[in-house]
């Protein structure tokens, strides 16, 4: 866009009337409708939307613009957030040892693709420094033990408040935050793994995938919740194999489709195309 827009996430019970209700409210006030998208859960009874409009020429100025909408949502019993396209977000990123996602974000930062920018990156271990300190991003060793890991949260989560941050990504960060950690950023946590669990868990699953002649490989991103890998499901995908790949072939191609998974749930994320209800999401195109 080449004016900044402003973004309206809504979900509400569904009643009719709703689309009206909202697109009169931006054209009253003289906005211009560049994004719509709707999807209502007939099961649940649940309306949904996303709804962008420019503001160059709306009447109501940004600042005021939460509290004038309320008015609205509150006769609809809608709850929402706003949105500007213009606002810088600002990443975390939490990693380990695996390199594969952290630079596959990286790159896209820095092209600008991503849309946002990474402020920090946080590790458990040493060995990414000079991946992140080659782009001019701090860099924070925190090593995590046992004995020592709810000091280390309080840490990290100094630095995500001292940043500023809006979102953290686990790019194959190999540590389990705590339900404290969770909770304060919920819905503000994206983790990637690989899509063989519960069939098999543990340190080496595609060796165990491969020796059960699996056919596909999968992964998936989502959001972080107190139950371990059961948070709102962001994005997924799968690649088909064969006999003929070996465990080598099974974890290469499943790093490339980690990658790729995670990068499709940041940039939605970022791009306030999700919206989390009752442990699952709506994603909008």
């Amino acid at each position: 866009m080449s004016s900044p827009t402003a973004i309206l996430l809504v979900h509400c019970p569904d009643q009719p009337g709703l689309v009206r209700c909202v697109a009169d409210f931006i054209y009253e006030n003289g906005g211009n409708i560049v994004h719509l998208d709707q999807h209502t859960d007939a099961e649940a009874g649940v309306f949904f939307m996303r709804v962008e409009w420019q503001l160059e020429g709306f009447r109501i100025p940004r600042e005021d613009l939460g509290r004038v909408f309320q008015y609205v949502a509150e006769a609809r019993k809608m709850k929402w957030s706003l949105h500007f396209s213009d606002e810088k977000h600002r990443l975390a990123l939490f990693v380990s040892k695996e390199p594969h996602c952290l630079y596959d974000l990286l790159a896209r930062a820095d092209s600008g693709e991503l849309g946002a920018e990474i402020s920090l990156v946080v590790s458990n271990h040493e060995i990414l420094r000079p991946i992140v300190e080659r782009m001019d991003i701090p860099f924070h060793y925190l090593p995590v033990t046992p004995a020592n890991k709810a000091d280390q949260e309080t840490q990290q989560m100094s630095l995500l408040a001292q940043h500023q941050i809006h979102t953290v990504v686990l790019a194959r960060y190999m540590q389990i935050l705590s339900d404290t950690f969770a909770t304060a950023y919920r819905n503000r946590i994206i983790n990637i793994h690989h899509s063989f669990l519960p069939a098999f868990p543990g340190a080496r699953p595609y060796h165990s995938a491969h020796r059960r002649g699996v056919k596909i490989i999968g992964a998936t991103s989502h959001y972080v919740t107190a139950d371990l890998d059961e948070g709102p499901i962001i994005e997924q995908d799968i690649i088909r194999v064969t006999h003929r790949q070996s465990v080598e072939d099974l974890v290469r191609l499943g790093k490339d489709l980690e990658k790729i998974v995670l990068a499709r749930a940041v940039l939605g994320h970022v791009r306030h195309k999700v919206l989390p209800y009752d442990n699952k999401t709506v994603v909008f195109v």
